[in-house]
């Protein structure tokens, strides 16, 4: 099952790619000991981590959302064909992303929202496409929801070298540029209410205008967290932070206060790149967290 409903939304799960992303445990979450991955690793391996090959496994997806009459997808992943030149395991992609998309019943002028938690290389990947040598906008219709924060801090125009981007590189140029060159973005802070079933809040930390997206619809919550959360283990290792995070105390402190918020409330956490179920409801452990249940997507 790809696709659950919660409330009055229907979402569904579109993977880009499923599998190990060039980087081991160790380099993807330096805070993390090797004991922490050993002591888990009953549960954590095969979908989080692959101990034979020292390797992190991630899923690239977007979670596509049906509310109140409007088609909205929630990060875009990669995309193909764009230069990467420090990133191999993304350099020049070509997946069947828009394939999926359509199997899901989506073409790109169905889109009305594109919501980008934020806005590292394998979140607005397939804002725009290919077209006779140019990048254009992949969904004509949509208005390109982007935390102005991030926005500012990327703009080479606002003073960002972008050969100091890390993976970074060209992601502006190719993927966020673009549509707001075709007057597609809505730059928002503070808080954005999409719908009565929909708001953006600020989540800073994994980058200054990192987004969580909250669901509240009858009787069901979710929070679609980004990257605050890469995998599993830092939900019960709350403090570990992925190697990319550009304030980690802010981080760590924005990643617990939404861990509380999941585990008081019964709120589905929803990361970008969990593998597995791809998804999961916590509980408090004590000062950590706990996995009390798998979201009932089935396992990638």
């Amino acid at each position: 099952m790809r696709e659950i409903v919660l409330g009055d939304v229907t979402i569904t799960r579109i993977v880009e790619y499923y599998g190990p992303v060039g980087m081991s445990p160790g380099q993807f979450f330096p805070d993390l000991p090797a004991q922490s991955w050993q002591d888990h690793e009953s549960w954590l391996a095969p979908d989080f981590v692959d101990p034979a090959a020292d390797a992190c496994i991630c899923a690239i997806q977007t979670w596509l959302l049906r509310s109140e009459g409007r088609t909205i997808l929630v990060d875009t992943g990669v995309g193909n064909h764009k230069e990467r030149p420090n990133s191999p395991v993304w350099h020049h992609l070509d997946t069947d992303f828009l394939g999926e998309l359509a199997r899901a019943g989506v073409r790109p002028e169905d889109v009305d929202l594109v919501v980008n938690t934020h806005l590292h290389v394998d979140h607005v990947g397939w804002n725009t496409r290919l077209q006779d040598g140019d990048w254009v906008p992949t969904f004509p219709n949509a208005t390109y929801l982007v935390p102005r924060a991030d926005f500012e801090f990327w703009n080479p125009a606002d003073g960002h070298d972008p050969a100091l981007g890390g993976g970074n590189e060209n992601v502006f140029a190719d993927s966020v540029a673009p549509v707001h060159e075709a007057g597609q973005t809505l730059l928002w802070e503070d808080e954005h209410v999409i719908d009565g079933n929909l708001r953006l809040l600020p989540a800073p930390g994994h980058t200054p205008g990192s987004a969580v997206l909250s669901l509240d619809s009858g009787t069901d919550r979710a929070l679609f967290v980004g990257d605050l959360m890469h995998t599993a283990a830092q939900i019960v290792e709350p403090d570990a932070n992925s190697c990319f995070c550009e304030d980690p105390a802010t981080a760590r402190a924005t990643r617990r206060r939404l861990l509380e918020q999941a585990a008081d409330t019964n709120s589905l956490v929803v990361p970008a790149h969990l593998g597995g179920h791809g998804a999961a409801e916590v509980a408090r452990d004590g000062e950590k967290f706990a996995v009390k249940a798998w979201a009932p997507f089935d396992r990638i």
